[in-house]
């Protein structure tokens, strides 16, 4: 028993042979007088006649009982052998070192730093070369606790390989130092896979990351996985979920229920069908990040103080979307006032004109002006103007080039009174070559007299039955549609409920270019 003791007790003075020899450890070591020495191995005197039992007593290396903290049993820190002075000799120097830079340690307190300052250094020359900055450090202190090779390699280098290019690097850990302690396979490797199941493509996955890096620290289980299925269960594709995170990945960080489902339900209340929200949704994935109290809610009050009836509120939104985002009060006022001023229009029939295209609220003033000074120019009253726009108001947003080819067809070829265009302003939305020239030569080869809506305002079927016709029917309204609603045709019919499922469709179709 005792043998084995001291043959257990051969490898540790057979240590302290070597660790002299390393010349930076004995420049650090003082020589230990010989006073103290009894007092760091009391094993040293001992007779070998003393009692086995006293000798385990005497061979106790108690951190505790020691009266020398300095020479306490070493503890393994980085690497090298430190005492407890040396260690706050060396926080010293580093902290010291890194207020020469300009970086504030405070927050560094808590944190344990490396045994030498060539380490801290090497770790701070390796963030400046990703350029970072002092005060980009100093926004986020803690990454200087993490290893160069250990933690910032691994993870840089994992970054590069899914997409996100070297010269980015640098910005995306300014954007999100955060993920400098990651575990590249415990972390970061499952979020890459999430997005890749959920039909983002492989090559914009370092797009993805670089808009919203913050995507790294969320759980799978949590708020991503909840988003993802609850705009399924509004009606969203499943496929169209990975176009959606490319185009807007703020997406996967909203919380159900108080960010999306809160949205959704308003615009649902607004008589919004949520078969045409999910299209509005899957091609403008972005209006979930409208703020609900702060704006979208705002701009609905606006519409209706300027004269938007209620019930047409949601065809307004369901043809432009945006119109939810807008600094909406100062636009509709300039726009009133132009309208009022410039094309004799009154405040009704403005509300009018952004009920059929709300676009307008966001169409600059001089392409306006284009077609509005065409029509003036042709001879046709500024008040007869007023009411072509009012009742088609797609007249001011068309290129007059077009115009001017359209016009000239309807003086020199048709030969009708500007009364007509007065009274059927669309004339000027239908292609001169795929539907006016056609059709008009073909009611000219059957000396058919009639009206421009007659012959223009149906699709080419209708055309061709009233061409077989014996007579001229007489003019009826087209479809109506009421948000939420059947499609309501001439002759109140209703449709089936089987043809009911592609109203939402037909309608977004017609209102919405996406």
């Amino acid at each position: 028993m005792i043998s084995s003791l001291f043959r257990a007790r051969k490898p540790i003075t057979q240590i302290a042979k070597v660790v002299p020899k390393n010349p930076q450890l004995s420049q650090k070591l003082t020589p230990i007088p010989p006073s103290i020495q009894s007092h760091q191995n009391p094993c040293a005197q001992l007779p070998h006649s003393q009692n086995p039992s006293r000798v385990l007593q005497n061979c106790s290396f108690s951190t505790q009982s020691s009266k020398f903290p300095e020479y306490e049993m070493p503890s393994v820190t980085w690497g090298v052998v430190q005492g407890r002075k040396e260690k706050l000799v060396s926080r010293v120097i580093i902290c010291d070192y890194l207020k020469s830079l300009g970086i504030v340690p405070d927050e560094l307190e808590n944190l344990e730093l490396p045994s030498t300052v060539d380490v801290m250094r090497e770790r701070v020359e390796f963030l400046q070369k990703l350029g970072l900055s002092s005060d980009d450090i100093n926004e986020y202190p803690l990454m200087l606790g993490c290893s160069v090779r250990k933690n910032m390699i691994p993870v840089l280098a994992y970054l590069e390989k899914i997409g996100i290019p070297r010269s980015k690097l640098g910005e995306f850990v300014k954007n999100y130092p955060q993920v400098l302690h990651a575990s590249v396979v415990v972390e970061l490797v499952p979020v890459v896979k999430f997005l890749r199941g959920l039909d983002v493509e492989k090559d914009d996955i370092g797009y993805v990351l670089q808009k919203y890096p913050e995507l790294l620290g969320y759980k799978l289980e949590g708020t991503m996985s909840t988003s993802v299925a609850y705009l399924v269960s509004i009606g969203v594709n499943p496929r169209d979920i990975g176009p959606m995170v490319t185009q807007y990945p703020y997406l996967l960080g909203m919380r159900v229920g108080t960010v999306i489902k809160p949205f959704v339900d308003f615009l649902v209340s607004l008589g919004l069908p949520k078969k045409i929200l999910a299209r509005m949704l899957e091609k403008r994935a972005y209006l979930l990040g409208y703020d609900l109290e702060e704006t979208v809610k705002p701009n609905v009050d606006c519409l209706i103080s300027f004269g938007i009836r209620r019930e047409v509120l949601a065809s307004v939104v369901a043809q432009y979307p945006q119109i939810l985002g807008l600094p909406l009060k100062a636009k509709m006022s300039s726009q009133q006032y132009f309208f009022s001023l410039k094309l004799k229009i009154d405040p009704e029939g403005f509300a009018r004109v952004i009920e059929k295209m709300p676009q307008i609220v966001s169409l600059h003033q001089h392409v306006i002006m284009k077609p509005v000074e065409f029509l003036l120019g042709r001879g046709i009253p500024s008040e007869d103007v007023a009411k072509m726009i009012v009742k088609c108001p797609q007249l001011i947003a068309l290129r007059v080039e077009l115009m001017k080819n359209s016009f000239y067809f309807f003086k020199s070829e048709m030969g009708r009174p500007l009364k007509e265009l007065v009274e059927f302003p669309e004339y000027f939305t239908y292609s001169l070559e795929s539907r006016i020239k056609p059709r008009y030569q073909r009611l000219r080869s059957k000396e058919i007299r009639c009206s421009l809506k007659w012959f223009l305002n149906c699709s080419d079927q209708r055309f061709e039955e009233r061409l077989q016709g014996e007579y001229i029917e007489t003019e009826t309204p087209g479809p109506l549609f009421c948000m939420g609603g059947k499609l309501e045709l001439p002759g109140n019919e209703m449709v089936s409920d089987e043809d009911d499922e592609s109203d939402d469709e037909v309608l977004y179709r017609r209102t919405v270019s996406l």
